[in-house]
């Protein structure tokens, strides 16, 4: 037998951000100092109620199964919180489902509506993993080229050019990663009447919501009146509440959905862990001081970044709405494609970047920077950039 693993692998490739992680750290283990600005992780610590919160629950033995949907008290915490901050209603009973982590949460929303042959629209630069969901299902993601000339905006015209019979959901980022982009009022009224129109299901990933600047207002689709009973929101904390270890994330939609959904949770990790959940309840019901705190430092980061990129020679790079990345142009280098670039820059520099080609159509020319690191070392990185792009003939 040749090949071992099922014919699906053979479209989809290693994750191009955990491949840029991995070699961060292999380089770290050989002595090579290294300014890693390639991932997605914040650098802050979970706060301290929620440490707290699910520790306790550890002590009180609070260690066991829960039911596959979740625990009540976070499902109603959840409920209220799509209330109160997205205007999304959800029945804490029936329309979410707690997951461990948002990604899974994402698989898990694509495997309940896509079947094998189903298109998926996905607009690029997206990250990396929604396409290769969509082929591991047996679906075919279709990739809608955002413009960068036009702020990587949604319009009708691009969704129009790529829709087919075959087109069952489209899946949309806000804020967006790589690009900070968050929708506007205009693109959800668009993606909305697209939806309607052409019948299809709309996948929401929030997870960089609570992430925005300078007075951007986040806005959920499912809160759209005719798109409430055709979406599929899914968020979770490991952004906002700096808690990626933790890996809890939920899905909220249709209550026929959800009830499907849930199958894919008990036929596949049964549950979310129980303590884990505590600790989802106390973020969301605590203070928000941290998060608030952690969006101010983000703030003056990005501010940071965004003015350092715009002083390197052949660089451009507008201010994101949200999360925690830049996305600069690099076309002015010289440089003919994004792979290029940034592993010159690793080479000659010790700065790791995420190249934009791995993000899709729309990201090639561009490079991605996370700034969830410390000033000290954003400001250290930018420099050696910027030595090495002077030095350069």
């Amino acid at each position: 037998m040749s090949n071992r693993a099922a014919s699906r692998f053979s479209t989809v490739g290693a994750s191009a951000t955990y491949a840029v992680f991995d070699l961060v750290a292999e380089l770290r283990a050989q002595g090579v100092e290294v300014f890693d600005l390639g991932g997605g992780e914040p650098d802050f610590d979970t706060p301290e109620h929620v440490v707290d919160e699910a520790v306790g629950a550890l002590r009180e033995g609070f260690t066991h199964y829960t039911p596959s949907r979740g625990v009540p008290a976070l499902l109603e915490a959840i409920a209220q919180k799509l209330a109160k901050d997205n205007g999304v209603m959800a029945d804490p009973a029936s329309d979410i489902v707690v997951t461990p982590s948002a990604k899974h949460a994402l698989f898990a929303a694509l495997l309940t509506v896509l079947d094998p042959g189903d298109e998926l629209l996905v607009p690029t630069p997206s990250w990396v993993s929604y396409t290769a969901m969509a082929r591991l299902i047996g679906a075919r993601p279709v990739q809608v080229a955002l413009d960068g000339g036009n702020g990587f905006r949604i319009t009708r015209e691009l969704l129009e050019a790529h829709v087919t019979p075959r087109t069952k959901a489209l899946l949309v980022n806000s804020p967006n990663n790589p690009t900070g982009r968050a929708l506007t009022a205009e693109e959800a009224r668009v993606i909305s009447q697209f939806a309607v129109e052409h019948d299809v299901l709309l996948i929401a990933d929030e997870i960089y919501e609570k992430i925005l600047y300078d007075g951007t207002e986040h806005r959920s689709l499912a809160a759209l009146p005719s798109c409430a009973d055709r979406t599929i929101t899914v968020n979770g904390f490991s952004k906002g509440y700096a808690m990626t270890g933790w890996r809890l994330g939920y899905a909220a939609g249709p209550t026929d959905l959800m009830t499907e959904l849930l199958k894919v949770a008990q036929h596949t990790v049964g549950c979310t862990g129980s303590f884990v959940q505590r600790g989802g309840i106390a973020a969301l019901t605590g203070p928000q001081d941290p998060v608030e705190e952690m969006t101010r430092q983000y703030a003056t980061r990005r501010d940071l970044v965004v003015d350092g990129l715009n002083s390197l020679p052949g660089v451009t790079c507008s201010p994101p709405d949200g999360a925690f990345y830049a996305f600069a142009d690099i076309r002015g280098t010289g440089f003919t494609d994004s792979s290029s670039f940034a592993q010159w820059v690793l080479k000659e520099t010790g700065v790791a970047l995420m190249p934009g080609s791995a993000f899709g159509p729309g990201g090639e020319g561009y490079v991605r920077l996370s700034f969830a690191t410390s000033a000290e070392v954003l400001g250290t990185a930018l420099e050696r950039v910027g030595v090495a792009l002077g030095g350069r003939p």
